[in-house]
């Protein structure tokens, strides 16, 4: 599996998704401008010592991550998506896209990938209007694992 964090902007998330990813054996993609340095001390703490075991890429642009898995299937994972995570099968090379914390991802990608756009399902309340990033990576990866009985996990 692969996980994509486009522009993320919290060292915090992104260290948590680190860990996450390395544990689970689950490649990771950071696409864009980053909102911090990748020696950032709160990066590291998040992930903790987990750094030796991740498989991590970093790309300039989004464009550039799609001419390199030119045969892939990206997932693209927004509040406004078109299909529950639950209701999609997701395979062992697939990528699952998260936009930055501000703003979630581009509107382009979410055009070009509208029939892979997923969500989970939350309050109907402005007020509520997201789950915090490493969270969201967490239930979105641990279902397309468990679809695939948890290749390679204990």
């Amino acid at each position: 599996m692969h996980i994509v964090l486009v522009e993320p902007e919290i060292p915090p998330n992104t260290g948590n998704i680190a860990r996450t990813c390395a544990v689970t054996n689950t490649s990771l993609h950071l696409v864009g401008k980053l909102g911090f340095s990748t020696d950032d001390k709160y990066l590291k703490r998040a992930g903790l010592d987990y750094w030796h075991l991740l498989d991590i890429h970093y790309y300039d642009s989004f464009s550039e991550l799609e001419a390199k898995y030119p045969n892939s299937r990206f997932f693209m994972a927004t509040t406004k998506g078109k299909y529950l995570y639950t209701d999609v099968t997701y395979g062992p090379d697939d990528f699952i896209v998260f936009g930055k914390e501000t703003a979630g991802l581009p509107q382009e990608l979410l055009d070009r990938y509208t029939d892979t756009t997923i969500r989970i399902p939350m309050l109907n309340n402005p007020k509520a209007r997201s789950l915090n990033l490493s969270n969201s990576v967490a239930i979105i990866l641990y279902e397309a694992l468990r679809q695939q009985n948890f290749p390679n996990l204990k």
